[in-house]
């Protein structure tokens, strides 16, 4: 006798962390398009704060990029995940503390969920809802740039700036990968 298999598809969550320049967003659109020659409804959403390259495409250092839904907060990311087999989310740690629940919730409903953010903010402090996002996530990469002072592994982002404020957008002009020990000497090295 045969029995009627009684699941159904399981979701999962998968975080890519690391620091500026490390190649997360480049790792996560290479997942979203694979995806998609997989044939599965894809959406990448990016939060609205972040217009450094484009308003509705998130966009890589190396310029590479998607189509994009850019939306304000978990909440609405959440009413406009519709029925798609994969939701990308770039920029995660600029998204408030519910978006952790929000994206378990959408893995309880059989979806595949890729997310790219910072682990640690400028002063090396975590940053957002990306460590709850790593306490829960069934799959992690951790991504590493190369320190631009000495060419170590890099596992901070360095803000040339004098602004304490933790959010502060910007690229090349405002940031550089430091390894630990050139993260820690800090001016002295600019």
């Amino acid at each position: 006798m045969f029995l009627e298999p009684h699941f159904k598809r399981s979701g999962w969550i998968e975080v890519i962390c690391g620091s500026m320049f490390s190649g997360k967003t480049e790792e996560l659109l290479r997942r979203l398009r694979r995806a998609r020659i997989a044939n599965q409804e894809v959406v990448i959403f990016k939060p609205a704060l972040d217009d450094r390259y484009a308003t509705d495409r998130v966009v890589s250092h190396d310029a590479n990029s998607l189509k994009a839904l850019p939306v304000k907060d978990a909440a609405e990311l959440a009413s406009l995940a519709g029925n798609y087999d994969v939701i990308g989310v770039d920029e995660a740690q600029f998204f408030g503390e519910d978006l952790v629940g929000v994206l378990q919730d959408l893995a309880l409903k059989g979806r595949r969920v890729i997310v790219a953010g910072l682990d640690m903010d400028f002063r090396g402090k975590p940053f957002g809802p990306v460590p709850d996002l790593l306490a829960v996530a069934e799959y992690i990469t951790k991504l590493h740039a190369i320190c631009q002072q000495c060419g170590n592994l890099a596992t901070h982002s360095f803000r040339l700036s004098a602004n304490e404020e933790t959010v502060e957008l910007g690229a090349k002009e405002a940031y550089e990968a430091r390894c630990r020990t050139c993260y820690h000497l800090g001016d002295a090295l600019k």
